[in-house]
């Protein structure tokens, strides 16, 4: 697979999103050249033990959902040292990867059993609205809590606000903690909502409006949807190599 090829592809997949966005800003690629790109390392999160990992294991191309944060001072210039110096390429995917019918919010939905999704995420005035998912029949919030924490392979906080059975699950992966998106899954009949990060205003709120809440990490509620995109390359190119970078659940408070 080559650059040409893989522009190609990308664009094909995911068409008019990222016609919604700009490039550079939630979507990108670095040191791209006209090489053939043979083993693919896929994380949610560049950094410079991601580059010096894929390095490791004689990745050519590394995929990505978040670029290096600009507030992360310094460290999207040293993962580009690093990228330079390893001969690495990266390509980084956020908003349209979030939106896509393959992407983050759908890929965990299904992972977590879904039979049917309802409602895709979507970007509505600057912010992801709730994608919606049905499970083919109703559960306890016990389980889909046990089900969420084996999927991810960390523990979860979870919040149980509410007695009733759980089949429609409102989700937005990793930072969905605007109490707008528990609303917005509350008027949407949800009856848990599932995010990637939490706030003192998540939890009140969730409480106050008696939704059940499972909490999990912004990596690993997001790293399915990246998963879901390698895996698409794979199947359109079958000569490359495809891996799971490996990162740390860093996000997880042990109690």
């Amino acid at each position: 697979m080559d650059t040409l090829l893989f522009k190609s592809y990308i664009q094909e997949i995911f068409g008019s999103l990222l016609d919604d966005f700009e490039e550079d800003d939630e979507y990108g690629f670095h040191q791209f050249s006209s090489g053939s790109y043979k083993r693919i390392g896929y994380a949610t999160n560049i950094t410079p033990e991601i580059v010096q990992q894929a390095a490791v294991h004689k990745v050519d191309l590394i995929i990505t959902h978040h670029d290096a944060w600009s507030f992360m001072y310094g460290m999207k210039e040293r993962c580009l040292e690093l990228l330079r110096e390893h001969g690495i390429a990266h390509f980084y995917v956020h908003l349209p990867l979030d939106y896509a019918e393959f992407g983050t919010c759908n890929s965990l939905l299904l992972e977590l059993g879904v039979e049917r999704i309802v409602q895709p995420s979507r970007h509505v005035e600057g912010d992801s609205s709730v994608g919606i998912g049905q499970l083919k029949s109703p559960t306890t919030m016990e389980k889909l809590v046990e089900t969420m924490s084996s999927v991810l392979g960390e523990n979860v906080f979870y919040q149980k606000n509410s007695e009733k059975a759980i089949q429609r699950i409102g989700m937005v992966t990793g930072a969905g903690n605007g109490t707008n998106q528990l609303r917005e899954a509350l008027s949407h009949n949800c009856d848990v909502y599932i995010t990637g990060e939490k706030t003192l205003y998540t939890v009140q709120y969730a409480r106050f409006i008696g939704l059940n809440i499972i909490v999990g990490s912004h990596t690993f509620t997001e790293i399915f949807g990246v998963r879901s995109l390698a895996q698409k390359l794979q199947e359109r190119f079958r000569d490359i190599e495809v891996i799971q970078l490996t990162e740390e659940h860093i996000e997880v408070v042990h109690t």
